[in-house]
This record gives C-alpha cells, structure tokens and sequence, in this order.
C-alpha cells in the first residue's frame, strides 16, 4: 500500500510539473494565438520579399500573433476588396487607396476609426506627415494610416534637353513650345501608354484640378453633392485631347502599356514621361544621371489652384470586423514606424510619409527633391479614378480611351458623368 501511494504521489509531481513545462512553453501574452489576416497589392518579388520580412520581424518580437499574408496585384485587388466587404471573412489589415476609396469603406462600416489610437499614441500619430494622413480622414476623424506618399511628375531626358537648348517649362504655354520644338526635330515628345485608362486619368487628374475652382471640385467629387457642371471639366479634356491630336504622344496610346512607354524613354527613343516618384528609382537604373524632372505646368488661365500637386498617400486600413482590434493595430503601428519607414526608402526605393524617413543620407537626391515638392506643395490632387465614385469612375476613366480615339467629345463625356454623378447622388442620399 505504501508503495502504491509513493506511486501515486510521484505521478501527480511528474503530472504537475509537465503541466508547469507546457504552460512556459505558450507564448508570452497568454495561451492562444491570435491570427490576423494581411492584404497588400505587391505579389512581385522584387517587393513582396520587404513584406515578409517585416512579417517576419513583427512575429518574433510578438510570438502570441501569426500574421498571415496575401498579395494580390494592383488592378484584381480592387474586385478584391469590393467582394471581400460584403462579407464577414475580411483581412485584419488591408490596402486601401485614400480619398473615396477609402471613404467607401467607411460609409459601408467596414473601416475602423483609429482616431482612438492616433490620439493615445502621440509619438506614432506625429512621425506621419499631415499630407499622408490627411487624405484618409473622413468627417474628421482617421480611419487610415499612410505607407506611402507619391507625386506625378514629368521625366525627361536632359543630354535631349540640353542638345536643343529646351529648359524646363512653368507654365503649359512654355510645355507646348518644348512639345512643338521636339516635334520638330523628328523627337516624338511623350511616351505614353493608355491601355489601362487609369494613366490618362492622371492627367485628368492634375488637368482637372488646375482648370476648376478648388471648392466646386471638392463638392463634385463627394458623391452626395457632385454635379461636374464647371466648364473647367471639358477644358481638362480638351488641353489633353490636345496633346494626341497635335502628335505630341505617341501613336497609339490606347494599346500601349504605361511600362512599354517608360521603356521607350529609357531607349530614348522619346523624350519625356509622366511617372510617378516611386519610379524614379527605375528610372535612373535605366537612364542613370541623363534625367531630371518638373511638375504639370502651370496653366494661368485656369481657376483652380496652380500650386497642388497630382499624387496621393496609399496605405491601410483595419476592418471594423476585425476580431483582434488590438493586435491588428499594433501590426500597422509596427508596419509604419521609423525603422522600417527607413528599410523601404533604403530597400524598395519607395518614398515614406514618415518623418525623415527619406533623408540626404539614406536616399538618392531625386528622391529628396521629389519629396520636398511634396512637402512645399499647398495640397495633394488625388488620383482621380480613387477620389470620385467608383460609378461614375466606370463612366469617366473609359471614356478618356474614348476621346484619345476621337470617338467621343469633351461634352459628351462630361454629359454622362454628369448623368451617373445624378443618380450616385439619389442612391448615398
């Protein structure tokens, strides 16, 4: 009996304290672990690898959270999301653009407000630009947080340039009179490449906002109050329109790729691009130190305000869904600090609207330049098919193929933007 009680008793020791053993084992923080899901638009390796890395590193530091990741690329992931927000299997953290794109997240519920943790974070709420965060507040409070902030700008070939005796244009008058004397030299000016419409409405973009007065624009493109009556609409239209049919793009533009036109330039067999910051650094592996860069040419006879700058914050959201509220914010929080705002200047070539993250001393001197014209800018033209609804987006950007191919007039494209801008009214009313 003695026996069988010491054996008893050396069972329940042993039982205790693998049971002790086990529980040192769970990760710090508590018991289970808990999954967040994370979507972004980079599935390329190239940048994809950035991703996982910081994955990677925010796992180790926070062993109690697996984060799971899905990138899906620039154009599917927009079908993505619309279908992923009508239902409960949303990601944690996921990209969004900023303006209405991400406006319609939060009309629809579907974006938590981080106002509460901007606010108990100060430090975190002010190593952000304004202008990053700015364009993801909607009635005043923040429901996104910025990853990157980029500009447009036109590139263009300087040794081409210099051999003409052509400077850089301020105003479009001098932009048309560099066109015309490139032309002239047997230099096609613009590559160009249409085939997916979103690089037209770039120009547009920046058109648009420099032809209408900067108050008639915010109210047009807010669905419940858009109109787009302004004349300055069709004369957006027609200086672009302009631009084909004075031979200033290249033929073709409707069937060329945005990346088949940068490859030209880097061929020089054309002389000027309009791309955006991010891609400066491509630019200068293809055309190293034979480049520079200007902003769309003021245009004095418009009435909108000459002293924005076409671009635009991207960035991320936390679904009002998520299960995990805390840790999927703490991810973003990790996502977007100082060191790793610094490892995606340094290892992507990506400018950051984080607060000296791009530098003299860790970023090339195109990117310091490209962002300081972000810096002195008075505000932001954001990319027209994210800013306006995604209905009358559907209207507007096909329509832009539309007028290149001579098919369509300035007027008639505004008449129908003008049609579905009415009947997006009456269905968020």
């Amino acid at each position: 009996m003695k026996i069988n009680k010491l054996l008893v008793l050396l069972l329940s020791v042993l039982l205790v304290i693998s049971l002790t053993a086990c529980q040192s084992s769970q990760p710090t923080g508590g018991t289970d672990q808990v999954e967040i899901k994370f979507l972004h638009k980079w599935p390329q390796p190239e940048y994809s690898v950035y991703f996982d890395e910081v994955v990677e590193a925010f796992m180790k530091e926070n062993p109690n959270i697996k984060v799971s990741v899905e990138a899906v690329g620039d154009e599917p992931i927009k079908d993505k999301l619309r279908v992923l927000m009508g239902t409960d299997n949303q990601p944690d953290v996921f990209f969004s653009w900023s303006g209405e794109f991400a406006a319609k997240f939060v009309r629809s519920n579907n974006a938590l407000d981080l106002t509460p943790y901007l606010e108990n974070d100060p430090e975190w709420k002010n190593s952000i630009m304004e202008a990053g965060l700015e364009p993801f507040t909607y009635d005043g409070n923040y429901y996104g947080i910025p990853f990157r902030i980029n500009g447009k700008f036109f590139v263009y070939n300087t040794e081409i340039f210099n051999k003409l005796g052509l400077k850089k244009p301020n105003t479009w008058d001098e932009f048309m009179t560099v066109l015309e004397t490139l032309k002239q030299n047997g230099i096609t000016p613009i590559g160009f490449g249409n085939i997916y419409p979103w690089a037209a409405c770039h120009y547009i973009t920046g058109l648009n906002q420099k032809f209408v007065p900067q108050e008639v624009r915010v109210k047009d493109y807010n669905p419940k109050t858009g109109e787009f009556t302004d004349p300055g609409y069709i004369k957006a239209l027609e200086y672009f329109k302009s631009l084909n049919d004075k031979g200033y793009f290249i033929e073709g533009v409707n069937s060329t790729e945005h990346n088949m036109s940068n490859q030209m330039f880097y061929g020089e067999q054309v002389a000027i691009i309009y791309v955006e910051l991010e891609e400066f650094v491509e630019v200068e592996e293809n055309l190293p130190g034979k480049w520079d860069f200007f902003k769309m040419p003021d245009i004095p006879e418009g009435k909108g305000n000459q002293n924005f700058l076409t671009g635009a914050p991207d960035g991320f959201l936390v679904s009002a869904k998520t299960k995990h509220p805390e840790e999927a914010v703490k991810f973003l929080k990790y996502l977007t600090n100082k060191a790793n705002a610094d490892k995606l200047v340094q290892q992507l070539g990506w400018p950051s609207p984080i607060i000296g993250a791009v530098n003299e001393g860790n970023s090339p001197d195109y990117l310091v330049r490209g962002m300081k014209a972000i810096e002195e800018a008075e505000g932001m033209a954001l990319w027209l098919d994210t800013d306006i609804h995604i209905k009358i987006s559907d209207v507007y950007l096909p329509n832009l193929q539309e007028l290149l191919n001579g098919t369509k007039t300035p007027e008639q494209i505004m008449a129908e933007v003008q049609k579905v801008a009415k009947e997006v009214q009456s269905e968020v009313e």
